[in-house]
């Protein structure tokens, strides 16, 4: 439980109202109890405002509201309120004072971990049940190891990582500072690379690593292969989600945003800050330049300069293919134009040869 005056000290503003009041967790405008603290980010949700019954509001400071609004304490009165520049920076900022804590084994190594005599742990790791570690793994200090992990042979990781149940990183891979890898992620698998030699795909030998640099957090089930040679890298703070693909010698830069079921095939390159919605494609050896965008479902077959919006399949820029879009939508209506303008045509045809002089 927190009261509206801690919460607003951590945000540093001031409130609007009372302070006193208890705060016992975080809710939709529409959900909110006198209880829960909310928060209104843009103006179209001002209705679900004025009726919600929220003790406190976070309030982003671009929503036009009226300088003599009557502020409260929750319950039946009106929510006090707390005036931020950013309401979804603060919104992340307060639910981390109600979360619960994640469970995590305790300090040390369980029992029936496997540590091979040649790696090496650091100072206040925790490893848990059935966790293996291969022959000259490093593993820096306060690292956290789920039930399940399975580290390979001559991985390096850096300090406080977390890695959740059965995340496989294969061997010789590397790891930076603060990463967090979601259950059954898997790191380090041989890259797609097969040649047809007369009789059948053999398989081209995958001797690369993969390289994951610091900040980086990659959700459930992803894959990231192993490049053919030199490495395949996640540079510094990108964030990749659930049930992503990522091909052998690809490079993310940093800070990008890849969202569920995006695939990038080999040797792409994206730069820095991209955003790839859900379910995002690319073909391999393309490049994506910094800061471009990707909405859901496109698919990038080619280079695409920096600070782009691109959408469709293939993907093109975004408001082109809005444009393309509300073509199509009218081709019914046009195919019954042409349709009828090309009867009036040949009637016209018709009507003129029959009124020229016939030959003598």
């Amino acid at each position: 439980m927190r009261t509206v005056a801690d919460i607003a000290a951590v945000l540093n503003v001031p409130v609007r109202g009372d302070g006193s009041r208890a705060v016992r967790g975080v809710a939709s405008l529409e959900d909110a109890t006198g209880e829960d603290l909310s928060f209104l980010s843009s103006d179209q949700f001002r209705r679900a405002f004025n009726a919600t019954r929220a003790a406190a509001v976070i309030v982003d400071r671009r929503v036009n509201l009226p300088a003599d609004l009557p502020t409260g304490g929750g319950g039946d009165g009106a929510p006090a309120l707390m005036i931020v520049d950013n309401a979804e920076i603060a919104v992340a900022r307060a639910l981390a004072l109600f979360a619960p804590p994640v469970p995590r084994p305790p300090l040390g190594t369980h029992p029936s971990a496997v540590i091979a005599p040649s790696a090496s742990i650091g100072d206040g790791a925790r490893i848990g049940p059935h966790v293996f570690v291969g022959d000259g793994a490093r593993i820096g200090r306060n690292c956290v190891l789920h039930p399940g992990v399975y580290i390979g042979a001559e991985v390096s990781i850096g300090d406080d990582c977390e890695f959740f149940p059965n995340v496989v990183l294969r061997e010789r891979v590397t790891i930076g500072n603060r990463v967090v890898m979601h259950a059954g992620s898997v790191i380090g698998t041989d890259g797609f690379g097969y040649v047809w030699d007369g009789e059948r795909q053999a398989k081209v030998p995958q001797i690369g690593t993969v390289i994951i640099e610091d900040d980086v957090e990659i959700g459930s089930c992803a894959c990231i292969d192993r490049a053919k040679f030199a490495a395949t890298v996640v540079e510094r703070g990108t964030k990749i989600d659930n049930i992503v693909q990522l091909g052998h010698n690809v490079r993310i830069g940093p800070h990008c945003l890849l969202a569920g079921q995006v695939g990038i095939a080999g040797s792409s390159v994206l730069g820095q800050g991209v955003v790839m919605g859900g379910q995002v494609g690319v073909a391999d050896h393309v490049t994506i330049g910094a800061g471009s965008m990707f909405a859901a479902c496109s698919a990038a077959m080619g280079d695409v300069p920096p600070n782009s919006v691109y959408n469709g399949i293939p993907a093109g820029p975004h408001r082109a293919k809005l444009r393309e879009w509300s073509a199509l939508s009218r081709l019914p209506e046009l195919l019954v134009q042409f349709r009828k303008l090309q009867q009036e045509v040949e009637a016209l045809k018709a009507a003129r040869e029959q009124e020229a002089p016939k030959p003598k």
